[in-house]
């Protein structure tokens, strides 16, 4: 998914660090807004764990491997404007110290990565949330749903991207038929991991998972002869 340097062309790139730039500028500002002191360390602990992850491939098909995107991961579990900003924070620091995606088609990464899979990914979490039941095990179920298609909706944003400034000789059925088909299959291991993650979260601190926070109970102050006790429910 990572898109090397001269893939797209220079107007594209640019046009896409543009729409990068103001997006997590807002969603800077919107993380501002909304910041839960809680949520600081997760926020660390779920770009490492994105970083480390996505150094890791599996095999799809023959001579193709894919590795986790993490966006919906992150907007699960801290929120979207601060999921974004996470999966930005990994793709800046592989793309400067591991060319791992060119410094030219850095915007068209986070675009795709960042922004399309996270807030993209959290809608449909949202949608399947609604329909589902209000239950851990839903929570589990549609994060995992959510980021398989995660990643098919990134690879859907490169290929319009490709049929706009794409420097390849392929046309863009072929790329399309390419990309989409071989990241349904690496949606799969998305969907897969991105559940045991949320699963782990769930059973130990349910109340840092920012896409689970209507299964929590509000915090209680309960006050008797002069004292005060706070009480928060399971």
């Amino acid at each position: 998914m990572h898109i090397p340097d001269g893939f797209i062309n220079g107007g594209t790139s640019v046009g896409a660090g543009v729409v990068a730039v103001g997006a997590l500028g807002v969603s800077v500002r919107r993380t501002a807004e909304v910041l839960d002191e809680k949520q600081v360390p997760l926020a660390g602990v779920v770009s490492a764990f994105i970083f480390a992850v996505q150094m890791l491939n599996f095999p799809v098909a023959t001579g193709t491997s894919g590795h986790l995107l993490g966006g919906v991961l992150a907007a699960v579990l801290v929120g979207p404007w601060m999921g974004s900003l996470c999966v930005a924070v990994v793709l800046v620091v592989q793309a400067l110290l591991f060319a791992d995606g060119g410094l030219s088609a850095l915007g068209l990464n986070i675009v795709n990565m960042s922004l399309v899979a996270a807030f993209g990914g959290y809608l449909l979490f949202l949608v399947l949330r609604r329909i589902l039941p209000r239950t851990p095990s839903a929570v589990v179920i549609a994060s995992g749903i959510a980021a398989g298609l995660g990643v098919v909706m990134a690879s859907l944003a490169f290929t319009v991207e490709y049929g706009i400034g794409g420097t390849g000789g392929a046309s863009v059925g072929t790329v399309a038929g390419a990309m989409i088909g071989v990241h349904a299959l690496i949606g799969v291991g998305e969907g897969i991991i991105t559940g045991l993650t949320v699963t782990s979260v769930l059973a130990v601190r349910p109340d840092l998972v920012y896409g689970a926070r209507d299964l929590v109970p509000p915090l209680r102050i309960d006050t008797a002869m002069g004292t005060a006790t706070a009480t928060v429910g399971r």
